[in-house]
């Protein structure tokens, strides 16, 4: 067996201790590369340090440093509190606002994971009370939050960009970021639909709107939140327009904040998601050694054999997700299947690398709101007494598991049949 066989091999192995023993995968990413490359490979210990995707941590520590003072101070939870307040009086409206909600908050920066903790507790109370079926609400705001997940200041947009840039390609953040509105809104529709959607318009299940947006009844934006804000909006405005980068301009809002006692820099370090930056830098090392020793081009052989240029997103897609419901998006489908599209598409003989990027990315994410991810697992635990919880995690499974195939359909229909940008 060769290095490229068996640096594959210790991904796949990787990824399954990660799942069956709860281990984060990225300081287990870090030992195997030590143990391939350098113990079994040859390859120098500074040339496995050279793999470490410095870009990304600043990005991804700056950005989240940013985002854990919003979150420490209470500036998040009571923008979401605010935009559930606003959406009285239409009941059949409600999800899909929730979801336009969901989408424009998780845009701002903080992510998914992030906004479904901060949004699935005042849904499903919503939910509850105004007669939307759990599920419904459930799909629909967490579908919201992964449409945000592409935006250029969010963790996954900032995480695919930095693997762009090292690999000298176009900036296609914002591309990317309205592919996916357009993809998870097309999955949020279909679930608006099939569930429960149309039986509100003719009223089913509705109950006194008024009474539970009463309960949500948040207090006017402090000194510290209003700062928080304004920090927000002009990161965006210097990123956007300014071409600021993105971690050291986190870095220092974040710290203009804590000078200026928004909030608790204790407090703020331990909200960063550490762990997570972890196993998004750790893993990376791992991929960028198997790029160098022939296991990525394996892989993309693979993939390729079963592809043509007409379905390399379909297949793409496929994989993307159906390794996905086992692994972390940000950690593992991220840094293994972006480097490798452009070998993927040179072997297929295709052409449209953003098609196969966006199927990627989208793929990876959609099977996310699985009960046994942490979206899904979120709107299970924030599940009301009247709200059958058992049923809830059925459907949602259920849904998680279907949305492999259908994903990928849905991408090779949007970027290779209808051929969106």
């Amino acid at each position: 067996m060769g290095l490229p066989e068996l640096s594959l091999i210790a991904l796949a192995i990787a990824v399954i201790v990660g799942i069956v023993r709860s281990v984060n995968v990225g300081p287990l990413s870090l030992a195997i590369a030590l143990v391939i490359g350098y113990y079994i490979g040859g390859v120098k210990i500074k040339d496995l340090m050279a793999g470490y995707p410095v870009n990304v941590f600043l990005m991804l520590a700056g950005i989240t440093y940013m985002f854990a003072v919003a979150n420490v101070n209470g500036t998040l939870v009571k923008l979401t509190n605010y935009a559930v307040k606003a959406v009285r009086g239409k009941v059949a409206l409600i999800p899909i606002i929730l979801f336009l909600v969901a989408f424009g908050l998780s845009s701002l920066g903080p992510g998914a994971i992030t906004i479904c903790a901060l949004m699935a507790a005042p849904s499903m109370l919503l939910a509850s009370q105004v007669g939307i079926p759990a599920f419904l609400m459930a799909v629909m705001v967490a579908n919201g939050t992964q449409a945000g997940n592409m935006s250029p200041i969010a963790v996954a947009g900032v995480i695919v960009k930095g693997l762009a840039d090292k690999m000298n390609l176009p900036d296609w953040s914002f591309i990317l970021w309205m592919n996916s509105l357009v993809f998870f809104f097309a999955i949020g529709l279909g679930a608006y639909l099939l569930f429960g959607g149309l039986k509100l318009w003719k009223g089913s299940g509705t109950r006194d709107l008024a009474a539970a947006t009463a309960k949500i009844d948040p207090e006017p934006f402090n000194r510290a939140q209003y700062l928080t804000l304004a920090g927000i909006v002009g990161l965006v405005i210097a990123v956007i327009f300014f071409k600021v980068d993105i971690g050291f301009g986190g870095f220092l809002v974040g710290t203009v904040l804590i000078l200026l006692k928004a909030a608790d820099e204790e407090k703020v370090f331990k909200a960063m998601p550490w762990s997570a930056i972890m196993m998004v830098t750790g893993v990376t090392v791992l991929i960028n050694l198997m790029s160098k020793i022939g296991g990525m081009a394996l892989f993309a052989n693979i993939m390729a054999k079963q592809s043509t240029p007409y379905t390399v997103t379909l297949v793409a897609g496929f994989w993307s997700g159906l390794i996905s419901a086992y692994a972390s998006t940000i950690g593992v489908i991220l840094p293994a299947f972006v480097p490798m599209a452009p070998d993927l598409l040179h072997k297929v003989g295709g052409t449209d690398l953003l098609a196969l990027i966006s199927s990627i990315v989208l793929c990876g994410h959609v099977t996310d709101v699985s009960p046994l991810s942490t979206l899904g697992a979120i709107f299970i635990a924030n599940a009301m007494e009247n709200q059958d919880k058992k049923k809830l995690f059925r459907n949602m499974l259920i849904w998680g598991l279907a949305m492999t195939p259908v994903g990928a359909v849905v991408c090779w229909f949007l970027f290779t049949v209808l051929r969106l940008p």
